[in-house]
């Protein structure tokens, strides 16, 4: 019997960004998946204010080179990597330098939220989708961590969807209180937008604010797991109005177990 591939792709890390519960959840998740006898990939943007050589990042050149165009812009992406020795498990990183290689994540020195993260979170995603093509690894389940990764799943249910690594991969949202101030700006649907996306598929996204991205994930998603105490009620009424499964939240002693089971019972529905 193969392995099932789980593909985890999350907005923060440790140790790489300051502790957060998501960053802990995104550093251990994977690492017990892997013990588990899943087969893993991790991926997360690499923000400038990453210690490159405190953390060893290094390029991959085999996996860099790829031209993404946003609103008929071409942006290189760059691919770096860097081993958690303990965990026997390596971090893939999406990098740019228009994008990425400023200091802050997602606001600027006066907490202002940057104008162009709606480009940074769809080069995000499809510089992740983009580099598992190049890496020819079909994963099972992807499961997203944080507002960032929001636009996966809409790619990979429409624009991605014939392409054969992605076919049978199920989506797996994980809900969180990361919620921003803020809003994207009004042409975020001339970003968004490839070939298979439709406009009834943007209805949520192109609200621009938190609210409507994740709603937009979790319309494409095919689970949802309930990461946080303080999740944007909003979206938790929204999740009730749609039929998939939920998990929800986890003790942190035991969550490994939990989201595990959760994952098989996913593939389980999809064999069905």
């Amino acid at each position: 019997m193969t392995k099932a591939r789980v593909l985890f792709v999350s907005q923060e890390m440790v140790p790489y960004l300051k502790d957060s519960p998501m960053g802990q959840i995104s550093r251990y998740l994977p690492q017990g998946i892997q013990e588990k006898g899943k087969e893993i990939r991790t991926f997360m943007p690499r923000y400038g204010h990453i210690n490159e050589r405190r953390n060893q990042l290094h390029e991959v050149i085999r996996l860099s080179g790829i031209n993404i165009i946003i609103d008929n812009t071409d942006r290189p992406l760059i691919i770096k990597v860097a081993s958690i020795q303990q965990a026997r498990m390596q971090v893939y990183f999406i990098d740019n330098d228009d994008y990425f290689a400023r200091k802050f994540q997602f606001y600027d020195k006066n907490d202002k939220f940057f104008k162009d993260n709606d480009e940074r979170a769809v080069f995000f995603a499809r510089g992740v989708l983009e580099t598992v093509k190049k890496l020819g690894w079909n994963p099972d389940i992807i499961h997203c961590h944080g507002w960032f990764t929001s636009l996966l799943p809409l790619y990979v249910k429409t624009a991605y969807k014939d392409n054969p690594i992605y076919t049978d991969a199920k989506i797996i949202v994980s809900l969180y209180d990361d919620d921003f101030e803020g809003e994207m700006g009004k042409t975020i649907k001339s970003k968004i937008k490839l070939p298979g996306i439709r406009e009834k598929h943007l209805a949520n996204y192109k609200k621009g604010t938190y609210i409507g991205f994740m709603q937009g994930a979790l319309d494409f998603a095919d689970g949802a797991i309930i990461a946080s105490e303080n999740v944007n009620p909003e979206i938790l009424s929204y999740l009730d109005q749609k039929n998939i499964p939920v998990l929800p939240l986890q003790d942190e002693e035991t969550y490994i177990d939990a989201y595990n089971d959760f994952y098989e019972k996913i593939l389980q529905n999809h064999n069905s």
